[in-house]
């Protein structure tokens, strides 16, 4: 079974020629609390990054992947972070980099892929996600994918001067 190509995108290993793409995205600000940064990043740390991109989720305990459309344009990112071999786990996130992407399928389409390769390839039991109580295209994401809101950090994210919720979402697998 094929579980990092779906039908209008696939996934693929970092690249050192999605440096300008990467940048673009992490420094983005307008998506910088989703990923609670708030400083940019510069070509130089990003060049690192994809110098080690190589190395193995068992040992960095993370797995970056690019979502590309069949003609090989460059959609986004999908991560998987804080995996947990022990417990079979990992948190898992996406963005679509171009606002004119979004909405189109796309992310759903990666988010299903990743859940396959997780299952598949790492035999996890769970994934989870923490999204801003704000992002209602993430959360509506993550649920028709069979996510289920399992929490509120109340007040956990300082947004703008003011204090937002950040909801916990889990997906158990069905072995």
């Amino acid at each position: 079974m094929l579980t990092l190509k779906g039908k209008n995108i696939y996934l693929r290993a970092l690249e050192p020629e999605d440096i300008d793409f990467i940048y673009t995205i992490e420094n983005d600000e307008r998506i910088w609390e989703m990923s609670s940064t708030q400083t940019p990043y510069s070509r130089f740390l990003i060049m690192q990054y994809l110098e080690n991109a190589h190395q193995d989720i068992y040992e960095i305990k993370q797995l970056r992947l690019v979502i590309c459309a069949k003609d090989d344009a460059l959609l986004g990112l999908i991560d998987l972070f804080d995996f947990n071999p022990t417990h079979n786990r990992a948190g898992v996130g996406v963005i679509i980099a171009e606002d004119e992407n979004r909405g189109k399928g796309y992310g759903a389409e990666a988010l299903e892929l990743i859940i396959k390769y997780g299952k598949t390839h790492l035999r996890l039991h769970q994934l989870y996600a923490n999204i801003s109580e704000h992002n209602t295209a993430s959360i509506k994401l993550f649920e028709n994918q069979g996510f289920n809101k399992i929490g509120v950090k109340k007040e956990w994210n300082l947004i703008n001067g003011s204090y937002t919720d950040e909801f916990l979402y889990q997906l158990i697998y069905v072995h």
